[in-house]
């Protein structure tokens, strides 16, 4: 997947990515507040970055999928994996950039993690601290068990993978970009040359899910930033794909364990 292909909108602002030759410390605190729709271009860093949205929403692709973070979660990026971020409009940014031997064995993936009330407050703390924050002591102290919590925080399954197949992949782009749009497995099929039956077992073998699985969780995570932006239920559901709210606010609830009022009132407080 091009990555800057697809994080290229007319909506979207130019997001920089800030240049530093080594981080100052062990754990490194970024925050911007973005009023616009933005996105950075592809890149990685030398670094694992923890990417939090204290409000609004964060998409983190890279060719393996698209990794979504509403407030009570946080995208964790593993070093030298390239990258793109967007952001919703009116969303506040505290990136953790962590020098890589502080967090070990975290694999080649992102990964979609829970924020705890605790490590939230952590995070805002560390980042009123100075930039060469004393390493012994409280503050040395207070890092090591901020990093404690990341790593021991629950995975969430806020990741839509992108299949192998750049077929597959233009198909699912598209599907991302209008949720309410009917699969066509006849259709692709067609175009494919093969039945139905071989490109559901294609797309399930590059993706681990069926298409009806991938697409229901695109339409949810596709209803993140809009339910952000204050939009109804009712509204959401419709541009979404579903025909009734209950159907959707019974498939939002099986997804992130709370339903969209849930999900709206705690990233309120």
């Amino acid at each position: 997947m091009n990555i800057a292909e697809t994080t290229k909108r007319r909506d979207l602002a130019s997001r920089p990515v800030p240049v530093l030759a080594r981080l100052p410390r062990t754990v490194y605190a970024r925050a911007e507040q973005m009023q616009r729709k933005a996105a950075t271009v592809a890149h990685a860093h030398d670094w694992v970055q923890f990417s939090y949205a204290s409000q609004g929403v964060l998409q983190v692709q890279t060719h393996q999928g698209l990794f979504i973070a509403p407030p009570q979660w946080a995208i964790l990026i593993p070093q030298q994996l390239v990258h793109s971020v967007v952001n919703a409009p009116r969303t506040e940014i505290r990136s953790l950039y962590i020098a890589t031997p502080a967090l070990q064995d975290l694999g080649g993936a992102c990964r979609v993690l829970e924020v705890s009330p605790l490590l939230r407050e952590m995070i805002r703390h560390f980042a009123t601290l100075p930039v060469e924050y004393a390493e012994e002591g409280a503050d040395g102290r207070l890092v090591q068990v901020l990093l404690d919590q990341i790593h021991a925080a629950p995975q969430a399954a806020l990741r839509l993978p992108w299949p192998e197949d750049e077929r597959l992949r233009a198909w699912c782009r598209h599907l991302l970009d209008v949720p309410d749009a009917p699969l066509q497995l006849a259709q692709w099929s067609q175009e494919l040359g093969v039945s139905e039956r071989t490109l559901g077992r294609w797309f399930q073998r590059q993706t681990q899910m069926s298409f009806r699985q991938w697409r229901q969780r695109a339409r949810l995570l596709a209803a993140l930033p809009q339910l952000q932006d204050l939009q109804s239920v009712t509204e959401v559901a419709l541009v979404c794909g579903y025909d009734s709210t209950s159907a959707f606010i019974a498939a939002f609830r099986q997804l992130f364990g709370r339903t969209p009022g849930q999900l709206l009132r705690a990233a309120a407080a």
